[in-house]
């Protein structure tokens, strides 16, 4: 699994003004990072406008949503917005799902939808991305001659599925090009094996054609706002306790175990909060293409 190249992303919610979107857009693909991308939530309004203008403004940053609430969505209509944002982006485009994090029943209830029980959600996942599957141009390979990950070119728009249960990791294995293992942050390596090994048996052969992903909840020792009430601890006391959501050391030693962690587990795509662009560039610098 050491042979799949890393690919960094940055998540960042577009609450500030248009201009400083751009400017962010811009910045992170000048850094090296592969990929912006934005979240699903109600402060923030539909991903999809602000992934095409940071698309817009750029020539190599692929964009993407981290992750969209597919059950509050139509099949149809996630397939509509995916297809164009694909096509007008030039391949550039990566459409994460999930079934939405605690909370997302006001993101159904600003939509005018209705958040159904889990089983449901999960189907809608699945049904979100054979709409997307179903809806590619013919003939149209995607994601462009990029290629992120290394694996074999397709139709249509990357799919990415983010999710820690089993019912959902079940159907990630089966459907998506990416899989964001969305273990909580405070767990550890034992606990990611263990996913990865799941994921490896729900796949069968096609384990090694899927791109495993892990977002980072902190990235250096600098204090994160809430994140010590959140998770029961300082990023240094996380790291020292083998937090898989965070990363702390030098840029080389951050380095070491993100490729020790690849080479062990096949996990080459990770991404942080926008705030953490400049902590985690000089790691970028290293790995990025490697």
């Amino acid at each position: 699994m050491s042979d799949r190249r890393f690919r960094f992303g940055l998540v960042a919610a577009p609450t500030m003004s248009g201009d400083e979107w751009v400017g962010l857009a811009r910045r992170a693909e000048s850094l090296g990072y592969d990929i912006l991308l934005v979240p699903d939530v109600p402060e923030t309004g539909s991903p999809f406008p602000a992934a095409g203008i940071a698309a817009g403004a750029t020539t190599a940053l692929r964009v993407g949503t981290f992750v969209l609430v597919a059950p509050v969505r139509t099949p149809s209509s996630i397939a509509a917005e995916s297809r164009t944002l694909d096509r007008l982006s030039n391949g550039r485009f990566e459409l994460g799902l999930g079934t939405g994090r605690p909370g997302a029943e006001a993101l159904a209830a600003q939509l005018g939808t209705e958040f159904p029980p889990a089983a449901e959600r999960i189907a809608r996942v699945g049904a979100a991305a054979e709409a997307v599957r179903a809806a590619a141009a013919p003939g149209t390979a995607g994601p462009g001659a990029a290629n992120p990950g290394g694996v074999g070119a397709r139709t249509g728009p990357r799919i990415l599925v983010a999710g820690a249960g089993p019912r959902i990791l079940t159907l990630a294995a089966q459907v998506a090009d990416t899989i964001t293992i969305a273990l909580p942050p405070s767990a550890d390596e034992a606990a990611l094996a263990q996913a990865v090994g799941s994921l490896r048996e729900s796949a069968g052969d096609r384990f090694e054609q899927i791109e495993l992903a892990l977002n980072l909840a902190a990235v250096g020792e600098k204090p994160v706002p809430g994140l010590e009430r959140w998770l029961g601890g300082t990023p240094a006391e996380l790291a020292a306790r083998g937090a898989i959501g965070v990363l702390t050391g030098t840029p080389a030693e951050m380095a070491d175990r993100l490729s020790r962690r690849r080479d062990e587990l096949g996990i080459s795509y990770v991404a942080a909060n926008a705030a953490a662009i400049d902590d985690l560039a000089p790691v970028v610098e290293r790995l990025t293409g490697t």
